[in-house]
């Protein structure tokens, strides 16, 4: 069965490259809804129920006969990250950048939404406009939201580009496929001074370049070797002139553990050091966890059986992954619901969250081919 026209293969690339000009921040994705909600009222609206949850989107398509409900779910935000690609379809909002895949996703959803519209399965199916995927974290509050409760799908599906794999590939395994994940935000109050004088201070500078040495030692020396954790600071500020002893510093960092256990274990760890920290420097330092993500545990029955239907479908290469410290927050919904995520290739040199990634816009065709057909045989059955 033919999913798809090379005419509709087009438009869904299209929509991606006018959604990639307008990356915008979790929960502020207005443009991003407008032109979502725009698009599928275009579309027939007889088996169509829209609603709105903040800046997301919730559209059920009622089937012929149903007995069950699937539910696919996408991403919308952006990143605060200035764009540096070769797209004539550069990002109109300076700063920001879709360099997660989030417009790829949002494509694909509305290519599997429009499939569904154009030739209904028995089965009702929820499609899942899901805000602040990169922060603070949209999943939770939309699962736990009134406007979701009539919609709540038995099984659930839901995607996410991969660079490092060729188009054409989808990538996945059952059990944890992404760790769990917790924000970082550390602050450090001295007291400030003359660079001439630092007897007279308490140098924040100073405190957090020890700090961080310390901070890598949770991992080296406080988890099992054969366990798996990251902790990694990706941003300190601190001070306000080169002649001035420091008042106060941040470091702003992630933690990626593939156990719940192991991340208690290290947050336990870092509110120890802090301790010392502020005895050694005598200091005040306090710590935000920032947005806290469960681990993307796909369902061992239901991704053995998709990962089999693959094999003998034909609609993409399937390859067994081993899990990856990337976070996401569909682990919620994974949590409360039967179903998987899956990595789509997308062939690009550059990885998730760079500036210059270009992922290879024909693995849209490929997703929506795989999603559809696959919500079909399972509907059937």
């Amino acid at each position: 069965m033919t999913v798809h026209t090379n005419i509709q293969k087009d438009t869904f690339i299209e929509i991606r490259r006018q959604l990639h000009r307008i990356p915008e921040p979790g929960f502020a994705e207005f443009k991003t809804q407008r032109f979502l909600l725009d698009y599928i009222a275009k579309l027939p609206q007889e088996r169509l129920e829209i609603r709105t949850w903040r800046t997301g989107i919730l559209v059920k398509i009622k089937g012929l006969q149903p007995s069950h409900t699937f539910g696919y779910r996408t991403d919308m935000d952006g990143l605060p990250i200035p764009e540096d690609t070769s797209y004539p379809f550069q990002s109109e909002h300076p700063g920001y950048m879709h360099a997660c895949g989030h417009d790829m996703h949002m494509a694909i959803a509305l290519g599997v939404l429009t499939h569904f519209v154009e030739q209904p399965m028995k089965d009702d199916l929820v499609v899942l406009f899901q805000p602040a995927e990169e922060g603070p974290g949209g999943a939770k509050p939309m699962l736990e939201s009134p406007e979701l409760a009539d919609f709540m799908p038995d099984q659930i599906v839901a995607l996410h580009i991969a660079p490092e794999y060729k188009t054409g590939v989808i990538a996945t395994k059952p059990g944890i496929l992404f760790a769990n994940t917790s924000e970082l935000f550390i602050d450090l109050t001295g007291k400030g001074g003359h660079a001439a004088y630092p007897h007279n201070a308490n140098d924040m500078v100073v405190a957090a370049a020890q700090l961080v040495g310390q901070l890598q030692t949770i991992v080296a020396r406080n988890i099992n070797p054969l366990d798996s954790a990251v902790i990694t600071i990706g941003k300190i500020t601190g001070g306000t002139k080169q002649n001035i002893i420091a008042e106060n510093a941040r470091l702003e960092g992630t933690i990626r553990t593939l156990s719940a256990e192991t991340m208690v274990k290290i947050k336990s760890r870092i509110e120890a050091l802090l301790k010392g920290i502020e005895a050694s420097f005598e200091c005040k330092a306090s710590v935000d966890w920032g947005a806290n993500y469960l681990q993307v545990y796909n369902d061992p029955d239901t991704t053995a059986e998709f990962m089999e239907w693959l094999k003998e479908g034909g609609t993409a290469e399937l390859y067994e992954c081993t899990e990856a410290m990337t976070g996401e927050d569909f682990g919620y919904f994974l949590a409360k619901i039967p179903g998987l995520m899956f990595w789509l290739g997308v062939d690009t040199p550059y990885g998730l969250h760079h500036a210059k990634l270009e992922p290879n816009e024909g693995a849209i065709e490929v997703a929506i081919r795989t999603v559809t057909r696959y919500l079909e045989w399972k509907s059937g059955q």
